[in-house]
């Protein structure tokens, strides 16, 4: 019994392990993504583009 519980603790640690350098990794790459989408968007508006039409997919 001991050794499922150290078992668990172990898979739950090395998951948390796994999951935090994902998120470390790739936090970059979204707050870029996200910055480059901002801009994307302000061009956008600012460029009085008169295409106000909405497209259904």
């Amino acid at each position: 019994m001991l050794w499922k519980i150290i078992g668990v603790v172990a898979v739950v640690w090395i998951a948390l392990a796994v999951i935090g350098a994902l998120i470390k990794g790739l936090f970059p790459i979204l707050v870029i993504s996200a910055v480059v989408f901002g801009l994307y968007l302000l061009y956008k508006a600012i460029s009085g583009s008169d295409d106000h039409t909405v497209t259904k997919i």
